[in-house]
């Protein structure tokens, strides 16, 4: 396996670290990992993860994963630039709202980019990860690299905002919607341990009936809601409150911003 290097080894960058390691895909000394203060990644060094300088990291990996805030990638490129002028790597970007014409003007280089979208359910081969290139070979490194963290999708590049909001903000979305589900549960008689507990459960076994079934999350419901029963009385409240409207208004709230994070 050619050595990964990931700069900006924070959540998500250790998310895809320990996801890599876990699922057997790279040993960790072959997972070179750096950030701005290494220090905070003494727990990691001791796991068997090479921690380096971004410099050291480019020299050694083949493969680049850039996790960097989008405000901080054009100053770490272009400090790389040197490093990567007549290289051949591949350089793999998490950056949100930086195109991959950006990405290669800063590198200045015969590096292959290849943007990414994947969510810190990475960890635990979970993840939905959304990929964009140019280049099909090396959109199809990437898909082999990232298949074993969860679900791949290859897209087009103008939709990667979009993915950015549906499949790494959607972790958010959906997590405070399990906390409300088990708060609703607290409230009936559950205790907060309890209730946190059968509605991840519950949520997880509702997604992947859609994953195996295929079907519509409608007819999935509708094999649960029985006339004048609980199930339809609990959807119709929550639909009169607007359970639906303010996921959508939340969704699109979110793909507005995104243009400002540069």
């Amino acid at each position: 396996m050619k050595k990964i290097g990931i700069i900006g080894a924070g959540n998500i960058g250790m998310a895809i670290a320990k996801g890599l390691v876990s699922q057997k895909v790279i040993e960790p000394s072959q997972m070179f990992l750096s950030r701005r203060r290494n220090g905070l990644l003494a727990e990691q060094e001791k796991e068997g993860f090479s921690i380096s300088d971004n410099h050291s990291l480019v020299k050694e990996c083949e493969v680049i994963i850039l996790a960097v805030l989008p405000g901080q990638a054009k100053e770490v490129l272009r400090d790389l630039k040197p490093l990567l002028k007549d290289q051949k790597k591949l350089l793999v970007s998490i950056v949100s709202a930086v195109s991959i014409r950006e990405l290669k003007e800063w590198t200045g280089s015969q590096t292959e980019v290849v943007r990414i979208m994947p969510n810190t359910a990475s960890e635990y081969g979970a993840s939905m990860t959304c990929i964009a290139g140019e280049d099909e070979q090396a959109v199809n490194q990437v898909k082999s690299l990232f298949d074993p963290l969860g679900q791949t999708m290859v897209i087009k590049e103008q939709l990667m905002p979009a993915a950015t909001i549906l499949a790494a903000c959607g972790i958010a979305f959906f997590l405070r919607f399990i906390r409300a589900v088990s708060q609703g549960g607290i409230q009936i008689g559950f205790h907060a341990e309890e209730a946190g507990k059968i509605a991840a459960q519950t949520a997880m076994g509702a997604a992947l009936l859609l994953m195996q079934t295929e079907n519509h999350p409608e007819t999935e419901i509708d094999r649960v809601t029985t006339p004048m029963g609980c199930t339809i009385s609990g959807l119709n409240e929550m639909e009169h409150f607007g359970l639906s409207s303010a996921m959508i208004k939340g969704i699109v709230k979110s793909y507005s911003e995104i243009s400002d994070l540069k």
